[in-house]
């Protein structure tokens, strides 16, 4: 053989796609839709001390959407948390999916303490002096009487490990709040806690979970809200 003939293939080191680790889990993070808008003198209902409005119809909307785009996809498992926001948006993907939703009370916002019911927004709306301070430190529990950061930075942690430690190799779609997907993807990536604060209502956001490694695939995925999505093209994964 002569080295370096025509006849031997180059050697290449091509660039590839992202492939899921073997045995990882794909979870979903989907916000829930749009609810009810807070009024004065009319607090949301609580559950377990934490406000539970249902959604608007602007939301309603946004759960079909989303429902049509992940029904694209192979759902193993969908998750849900005790707030009913998140079980409303998910029912349009368990009806296309034939799945019944798991409640998973952890999934639920961050506690909001003595601005439960509401008053969050309102206070947020005005620029209260806590609430300023609240974006200012990156912190929750700035409100008087509020989940503490530690306590809440370990249940997100823990209730998406347990998780994905029950659905090794599988996809699932979790249902859940803002404040939630925020301190995943902090995990995720390292980040400061409010950096994935903001994820727009019945957004996808994509975690690999791989044991202790966590990968962020996408983040505030949108392109199903717009008027143009029919759903009849699979959605990137």
């Amino acid at each position: 053989m002569i080295v370096g003939s025509e006849s031997e293939k180059p050697v290449e080191y091509r660039q590839g796609r992202f492939r899921t680790p073997p045995g990882a889990t794909e979870v979903f993070l989907v916000r829930h839709g749009e609810s009810e808008p807070a009024r004065p003198g009319r607090p949301f209902p609580l559950v377990a001390g934490q406000g539970d409005p249902a959604l608007a119809p602007e939301g309603r909307e946004q759960a079909e959407r989303v429902g049509l785009r992940l029904a694209a996809e192979r759902v193993d498992a969908i998750y849900v948390s005790s707030l009913r926001r998140t079980s409303e948006t998910a029912a349009p993907l368990a009806a296309r999916l034939g799945a019944t939703p798991v409640v998973e009370p952890e999934l639920r916002e961050v506690h909001l303490g003595e601005w439960e019911g509401g008053l969050f927004r309102r206070m947020v709306a005005e620029g209260h002096p806590i609430a300023r301070r609240m974006s200012a430190e990156e912190r929750w529990d700035v409100i008087p009487g509020a989940e503490p950061a530690p306590a809440f930075s370990g249940r997100v942690r823990k209730v998406l490990a347990r998780l994905a430690a029950a659905h090794p190799g599988r996809r699932i779609v979790v249902v859940t709040h803002g404040g939630v997907i925020a301190e995943a993807l902090a995990a995720a990536t390292g980040s400061r806690p409010f950096a994935f604060l903001g994820a727009d209502n019945a957004s996808v956001s994509h975690l690999v979970l791989a044991g202790e490694r966590w990968i962020l695939r996408r983040f505030n995925d949108t392109a199903h809200l717009d008027a143009a999505f029919t759903g009849t093209a699979a959605p990137p994964t």
